[in-house]
């Protein structure tokens, strides 16, 4: 266990390299299951989630070999073990994404109920009710649940009840294999998904429609291995951002992905956020003044989330940070999760003016002047959020629980402190 203690206010500036995209990392990990020969992976993200699915392919009899701290080769030909352990699969949700491959290439998957960020009701019925279509037969115990097929899954027309990210990307990884051909109806499409289907690809899957809305497989008898990088983490390169805009310093972000941030740059310009694109590349010019940008009329603007290419909904704990130091009033809608919105309690003890209307609306009005305090981190990005109020906020701050940070975020307080913040790790 540690905590981080924060001397703010800070100036940033310099250059900073976004880690590889968290939610594309462990898909791809967990896809390597399906091989018949080594897969190597590289820009892994060195964070507790990807450190937790990589015990457990190892636990489940893969072999696993460090090429260089981002870089790792995964053999998966003598997978011993369809149960992943449970202690560790209960701590990520990403552990869920492992039904898929097992399911495929061992014909069956125990795993328990899977953990992560503890910010609402998260379904699984979206997973299951795909992989019953394909052939598989579930069995719900108390801690733990079970798919099972007697012979190979067979493809089908499928249309999922919500755009699920992990229900799409389970889908994917079981029909890559199965009999004949399956299209997914109302499908993610969200980079690491699309990031996923060209791995599958690169090891001999036939996936078409990537980056849209309805994906077409064609089943084919086995994967085998290859080689692929992990995208650069527009997450991450969103709460950059807003920590430099928030801080009014002045940074840039090589490798910035800037095709998947265009969203995100679309809805940052409503606080009067502006950013310089250089190829690939993200300057942060210093922004002496944050205005928030009213709708026509003179409407109260808002900040809602939605499935891609909408807004993040792991960028909205970020957005609302940042809104604290913009003048003007803004409502921050977070429409998928009812309890990621709880952390603002902590922004209002720094200062913050917020109004919590219900679990998914909040108004912010600002600028605020915040102090710092003592928090602790409820989830990954509310973790990430409260660090950047309390590199904000006039003061010392302490924010404990930061395992949640540590599980999103590779090794940030030496990151940020390379860029001139003051974050020191305690450990308790």
């Amino acid at each position: 266990m540690a905590h981080f203690v924060v001397e703010g206010p800070c100036k940033l500036s310099g250059e900073i390299t976004p880690s590889g995209n968290k939610n594309a990392a462990l898909p791809m990990l967990a896809a390597t299951i399906l091989a018949r020969e080594p897969v190597t992976l590289r820009n892994l993200p060195l964070i507790g989630d990807v450190r937790t699915i990589v015990k457990i392919l190892e636990g489940l009899g893969c072999t696993v070999d460090w090429l260089d701290p981002h870089s790792i080769r995964i053999d998966p030909s003598r997978l011993t073990s369809t149960e992943p352990q449970a202690d560790l699969a209960r701590r990520i949700r990403g552990s869920a994404l492992l039904a898929g491959p097992l399911l495929t290439r061992c014909g069956r998957a125990t795993l328990p109920f899977p953990g992560g960020d503890k910010i609402g009701r998260r379904r699984m019925d979206t997973h299951l009710m795909s992989l019953g279509a394909l052939g598989a037969r579930l069995t719900l115990g108390k801690d733990s649940w079970t798919v099972a097929c007697g012979r190979r899954l067979v493809g089908d027309d499928l249309l999922l009840d919500e755009a699920s990210v992990t229900g799409t990307e389970n889908t994917v990884m079981a029909a890559a294999c199965a009999e004949g051909t399956t299209t997914i109806f109302n499908a993610a499409s969200e980079p690491h998904v699309q990031a996923l289907c060209r791995m599958l690809n690169t090891m001999g899957a036939n996936i078409s429609g990537i980056g849209t809305n309805r994906l077409v497989i064609e089943g084919v008898e086995s994967l085998g291995g290859g080689e692929m990088t992990i995208p650069s983490d527009y997450i991450e390169i969103g709460s950059f951002i807003a920590l430099a805009v928030a801080s009014g310093s002045e940074i840039t972000i090589r490798n910035a992905a800037p095709d998947d941030m265009k969203m995100i740059l679309m809805v940052f310009r409503r606080l009067s956020i502006e950013i310089d694109i250089i190829g690939e590349d993200i300057h942060v010019p210093v922004h002496e003044k944050l205005e928030v940008r009213s709708d026509l009329g003179g409407a109260v603007p808002k900040i809602d989330d939605a499935p891609w290419p909408g807004f993040p909904a792991d960028l909205t704990s970020i957005a609302l940070v940042a809104a604290t130091q913009a003048e003007g009033t803004i409502i921050i809608h977070e429409k998928m999760f009812e309890s990621r919105l709880f952390f603002v309690d902590r922004l209002i003890e720094m200062g913050a003016k917020i109004i919590l209307c219900d679990p998914h609306r909040a108004v912010v009005v600002g600028p605020s002047e915040l102090h710092g305090t003592r928090m602790a981190s409820p989830d990954i990005r509310a973790g990430m959020a409260l660090l950047i109020a309390a590199l904000c906020a006039k003061g010392r701050s302490e924010i404990h629980n930061i395992e949640q940070i540590d599980r999103g975020y590779e090794a940030i307080d030496t990151r940020l402190n390379a860029l001139g913040a003051n974050i020191q790790r305690i450990n308790d």
